[in-house]
């Protein structure tokens, strides 16, 4: 199977070619990149094995152009492109091949949700219906026959997976406050001067707290849909620290009346304990090198009375971008859901 990426000289194109590398089912990969065609794949990217370089064959070993990807015809369509952006860069690629976006640009569904976010209307409003919200473990039946697939944010994909379940068990009310963390690779690759070395080392803050954060919109959205509560409040408060990659969420939820916190462990098991991609910890709580270079995202909480802090942490460039639209890629394609991904972190 032939796969395209385009941004592949960004973070997470960066970590697709890593990963499709190692994938079985895949034996071609053409790299994409408008900035930098026709530059040699192990120029660009010196860390990359052999795997990488020998599938890369199809485009002479060298990053190509869009027009050329569309050319080689790929079944699948990695979509690493900035927001706004990979909509239209995506086009010559809709009906031909499965896309699958990491970008903002099909999660939203609502149009007014979108434009309140992003401060525009949506770049292709048309497909926003037939995009499939790819939250592998919690829309495995229609990724099975999608042809479009929004991958979620790594905020969202963080913070919503351990509260997911307790919503839609209605265990917990629908009020949430999250505190979520993130190292610098969640900005992107690109040069900005509040990400360089001299402003980020030695220092860590707050930004878009409240409701002002573009993926707020985002979490409403889930929580209705798959945790069956509408209208949930979402108070998000996001922090930046010196760290390469990772992310760590605590979000405190109050318990419904009459409900435990052995009503809660029981819910995350039963929703979560087959699951190969997500741990459970019970009280222990995460942290972000275990998860590091994995595809897990690992869940822990900590109760007192009916107060309960829900902890969950992953690797955001993995199971927040690359390792989940590969997650969304086996479901597609009725590949083994693990093919391509580790759930081995660090020691």
């Amino acid at each position: 199977m032939k796969a395209a990426i385009l941004g592949s000289s960004g973070y997470v194109g960066l970590i697709l070619m890593r990963l499709l590398a190692k994938h079985s089912e895949i034996e071609q990969i053409i790299p994409v990149s408008s900035s930098k065609a026709g530059v040699s794949v192990d120029d660009h990217d010196p860390g990359l094995g052999r795997d990488a370089l020998r599938k890369t064959d199809i485009t002479g070993g060298k990053l190509a152009t869009l027009e050329r990807a569309a050319e080689l015809e790929p079944d699948v369509v990695f979509a690493a492109l900035p927001h706004l952006k990979s909509a239209d860069l995506c086009a010559p690629f809709f009906g031909r091949a499965v896309v699958i976006d990491l970008s903002a640009d099909f999660r939203i569904r609502d149009e007014v949700e979108f434009e309140k976010a992003y401060g525009v209307a949506p770049p292709r409003p048309d497909l926003l219906a037939k995009a499939c919200f790819g939250l592998t473990e919690w829309n495995r039946t229609a990724l099975r026959t999608a042809e479009l697939i929004a991958t979620p944010g790594c905020y969202p994909t963080c913070t919503s997976l351990p509260l997911i379940p307790l919503l839609e068990a209605g265990i917990i009310e629908p009020d949430i406050w999250t505190n979520a963390i993130s190292g610098l690779s969640g900005a992107g690759r690109s040069a900005k001067q509040n990400m360089l070395y001299v402003e980020r080392t030695e220092n860590m803050n707050a930004y878009s707290p409240g409701t002002q954060h573009r993926h707020v919109s985002e979490m409403k959205q889930i929580f209705a849909e798959f945790g069956k509560t509408a209208g949930t409040g979402v108070f998000f408060i996001p922090h930046i620290v010196p760290v390469r990659q990772g992310m760590f969420c605590a979000s405190r939820v109050i318990l419904k009346e009459g409900r435990t916190a052995a009503d809660l462990r029981d819910c995350l098991h039963e929703r979560y304990g087959a699951e190969r991609f997500v741990k459970l910890l019970d009280t222990r709580i995460p942290e972000t090198r275990h998860v590091r270079g994995t595809n897990r995202c690992d869940i822990g909480f900590h109760a007192e009375d009916r107060s309960v802090a829900l902890f969950s942490s992953i690797d955001n460039l993995f199971k927040g971008a690359a390792g989940q639209a590969v997650q969304n890629m086996n479901v597609r394609f009725g590949f083994d859901e693990a093919c391509g991904l580790s759930d081995e972190g660090e020691f």
